[in-house]
């Protein structure tokens, strides 16, 4: 019967283990995801005003890949992000594709409890963000 026992214990601590590496890479990637959010907004209010559409037209937001990928590198410096996460990265896939919208990929390590000995490098997380500047009168 104590043998019984014991591997019911075993595998509740197995189990709690498990939960409990899962939860902190989950808490982890949605902390990241809102850093990626806070440096698309920045990084989408360094626009450079575009030329008019027409004569009687209104200005354009003109974003380009180098002003969004420096913008959101200073918003994470300012923030002190760099020392808050593990292995904190812009990921290549930042920057503007059409011109009006930012996109920010951050890339991090997370290193969950009890199970670190296991991943010594952490486990690499990814967290994607957009935003768009609009002028409007």
């Amino acid at each position: 019967m104590s043998v019984l026992i014991i591997g019911y214990v075993l595998l509740a601590l197995l189990a709690a283990t498990v939960v409990t590496g899962v939860s902190s890479v989950y808490i982890e990637h949605k902390k990241l995801l809102s850093l990626a959010d806070g440096a698309s907004v920045a990084a989408a209010d360094s626009f450079t005003l575009g030329q008019l559409e027409s004569a009687g037209g209104s200005p354009t937001a003109v974003l380009s890949g180098s002003r969004v990928r420096s913008a959101a590198v200073d918003h994470l410096a300012r923030n002190g992000s760099f020392t808050r996460f593990t292995g904190l990265a812009v990921a290549p896939g930042t920057g503007s594709p059409d011109g009006s919208t930012a996109v920010v990929v951050l890339t991090a390590a997370v290193h969950p409890p009890v199970v670190n000995f296991l991943v010594p490098d952490g486990i690499r997380i990814e967290a994607s963000s957009t935003a768009r500047s609009r002028l409007t009168r």
